[in-house]
């Protein structure tokens, strides 16, 4: 029977299962009843945990509603708080362009007034520029006239040391052709006399070398002659011995042989007395070339001693026109001297003189410097003053908007047009101030191609400046407009 069949167990299906197999109904085996709890027990225990999973579940959607409906309520809030910052954000703009447009109307009521100022303060200014221009350029032109006479000093005095240069090295080549001259005469004259002595030597060597050997040749002569005739008469002896010999005994035969013993005993003595007199003959070839030696070794030597006694007195000339040379040029060093210590009086005279106009120029800048200063000041407290009126004046008037629209487009085209001028007189401040500053650094140029140091001078030139402007850096006639 399949699972599919069997019904739901009844209330008493247990205690029919536990009083035996006497309660089993018709048809079911045991097996297949114990099979069914089986499965029964593990549904019921599905059963039972979906049941808490189902509960856990529920509490968790609760829960997560909950939550969001408080979030939602949050969400909410903060929207109306933000709408609300949106709302003070928008008036506090328009507080702020309402207080902008006030402080725009009085910010341009005090440029007005501090234009005016500076207007008159800048001409003022223009005028003083102009005064010290002036004593600048005499001052210029002065030192220039000074620089022009020292030019021509200086190229006098180069001239005339020229002109003594030039002479001295005439002075010197000519001394030097002369001594040149008496060198080659006197190298000359010696090497005649010395050829002279030298020809003179070799004649009486040649002379003596051929009377020895025409000495040897007759003493060799002599002896071959002599040794032929001894020759001659030993042959007829012998030839006679021979004859003899043929006629006599063997006694007379010995008697020829010891005699030719004794010629060729004195042939022998012969032959070495001729090999002496050849040694001799050497013997006096090594003296003539020993004696030729000696004459040249006399010769180097009495060149090196000719050429000594030439430096020497050149050396001595050379002195002697050094001394001169030294004392000359002392001479010029002393009035050099003197020249130099005139023209260095001059420039402390100069020197001194420029710097009292100087200092005269700085006290009288100082002192308008400070009575323009008292001049901001008071146009500062008269400024402040005008504020306040204007202030009260605008306050008390009460005008309508289109009227004060039209005073304010009037007060900005006057505005506009004293702008205008007071660019005008900026660019002509900056050209007079950047010509001052000119001529304030070709001044210390000249200065220092005149050799005089500028921390000499004990006081710095004043340079002159625009404040919270640059100048240029090209000439003064092209200055451009201050940025």
């Amino acid at each position: 029977m399949s699972k599919e069949q069997v019904g739901p167990p009844g209330p008493g299906w247990g205690l029919a299962a536990g009083a035996g197999a006497a309660g089993v109904p018709a048809g079911l085996s045991l097996p297949g009843l114990l099979q069914l709890e089986e499965h029964l027990g593990r549904i019921r225990e599905e059963l039972d945990r979906e049941r808490e999973e189902r509960n856990y579940f529920q509490l968790e959607r609760d829960k997560i509603h909950t939550f969001w409906e408080i979030t939602r309520r949050q969400l909410d809030e903060k929207k109306a708080e933000l709408r609300n910052k949106d709302r003070e954000m928008e008036e506090a703009e328009e507080r702020h362009q309402v207080e902008i447009k006030v402080y725009k109307q009085k910010v341009k009521h005090l440029l007005y007034e501090h234009q005016n100022n500076l207007t008159e303060l800048k001409a003022e200014g223009t005028v003083a520029m102009k005064l010290a221009q002036k004593d600048y350029r005499s001052q210029e032109t002065e030192l220039r006239k000074d620089m022009r006479t020292l030019k021509v000093e200086l190229k006098e005095q180069e001239l005339a040391s020229e002109v003594v240069v030039k002479n001295l090295r005439l002075k010197q080549q000519e001394d030097l052709t002369h001594l040149r001259n008496d060198f080659e005469r006197q190298v000359k004259e010696i090497e005649a006399k010395y050829e002279k002595k030298m020809r003179v030597l070799r004649d009486e060597l040649d002379l003596r070398r051929k009377t020895e050997i025409h000495e040897i040749e007759e003493r060799k002569n002599g002896q071959i002659n002599t040794l032929m005739k001894n020759h001659e008469k030993a042959f007829s002896d012998i030839k006679n011995y021979y004859n003899d010999v043929t006629l006599n005994n063997l006694a007379l035969i010995n008697t020829l042989k010891e005699q030719m013993e004794e010629m060729k005993k004195k042939e022998d003595h012969l032959e070495k007395e001729m090999a002496e007199v050849l040694l001799q003959n050497k013997r006096l070839a090594d003296p003539l070339q020993r004696a030729r030696d000696e004459v040249s070794e006399l010769q180097r030597k009495l060149a090196h001693y000719e050429k000594d006694k030439a430096i020497l007195a050149s050396i001595r000339a050379r002195l002697k026109v050094t001394e001169k040379d030294l004392k000359d040029l002392q001479w010029e060093h002393e009035v050099l001297q003197q020249r130099f210590s005139k023209v260095q009086d001059e420039r402390d005279d100069l020197y001194q003189k420029f710097t009292k106009a100087i200092n005269e120029v700085q006290q009288k800048t100082g002192f308008k410097n400070l009575l323009l200063e008292r001049k901001l000041i008071g146009l500062a407290s008269l400024l402040e003053k005008k504020e306040v009126q204007l202030n009260e004046v605008l306050a008390a008037s009460n005008l309508d908007p289109s009227a004060l629209t039209v005073v304010t487009h009037k007060l900005e085209d006057v505005l506009d047009s004293k702008n205008n001028a007071i660019k005008d007189l900026q660019y002509e401040l900056a050209r007079v101030c950047k010509a001052h500053n000119d001529l304030l650094q070709t001044y210390e140029a000249k200065l220092t191609s005149f050799g005089i140091p500028l921390d000499n001078l004990g006081f710095k030139p004043l340079e002159t400046s625009m404040l919270g402007h640059t100048l240029g850096q090209g000439p003064a006639g092209f200055v451009s407009t201050p940025t």
